[in-house]
């Protein structure tokens, strides 16, 4: 029976969440299973990944084979390395503790890289949210010229009214004098 570590899908419409179980070759994708090794939520950012580390090594070193995607996500916890110094210990090349000590550099490297990325994704995540904040103060800004700008035409438009109607009156009766005068 040629056994598989693979992706089992549950969650909803374009929301999937996976499974990462042992099941056999032949069996179907959400079907039948030997045993559930964790979970992968890709919806996340980053993606979370849930293993049982000491189950996923056991069947590994047993000959379960990982899909594609499945071996990428046993990479990155280190569980792949972790197999490959383990079946180096068991060849003689060399011993548990150096293996051992191999594994804790590579984690604390690979958290530092993590640390890293999470933290440039936190800043530009912080840049665009202070981007979009500083184009829409902007553009209230302007908003307010506009209106201040339309306000002050107003106001003069106004006037020049007044004054025209100031001047109207006068003018009117300047020429009923002279009206007047004339007759």
């Amino acid at each position: 029976m040629a056994v598989k570590i693979r992706l089992s899908r549950h969650g909803r419409k374009k929301r999937a969440i996976y499974n990462i179980v042992v099941a056999d070759s032949r069996s179907p994708r959400d079907g039948k299973f030997i045993e559930k090794l964790g979970q992968y939520n890709p919806n996340s950012t980053p993606a979370q990944i849930e293993v049982n580390d000491e189950r996923a090594l056991h069947w590994l070193m047993t000959g379960a084979q990982p899909t594609d995607t499945t071996r990428k996500i046993l990479s990155v916890k280190g569980l792949m390395l972790k197999k490959h110094l383990q079946v180096g210990v068991e060849k003689g090349a060399i011993t548990q503790d150096d293996a051992d000590k191999k594994f804790d550099t590579w984690l604390d490297e690979k958290a530092k890289v993590r640390e890293g990325k999470l933290a440039k994704l936190a800043s530009d995540k912080d840049a665009a949210k202070k981007a979009v904040f500083d184009a829409e103060r902007k553009r209230k800004e302007e908003m307010e010229a506009k209106k201040k700008e339309a306000e002050a035409a107003l106001i003069a438009e106004a006037e020049a009214q007044e004054a025209a109607t100031e001047e109207a009156p006068e003018a009117a009766e300047e020429a009923s004098e002279e009206n007047a005068g004339n007759e």
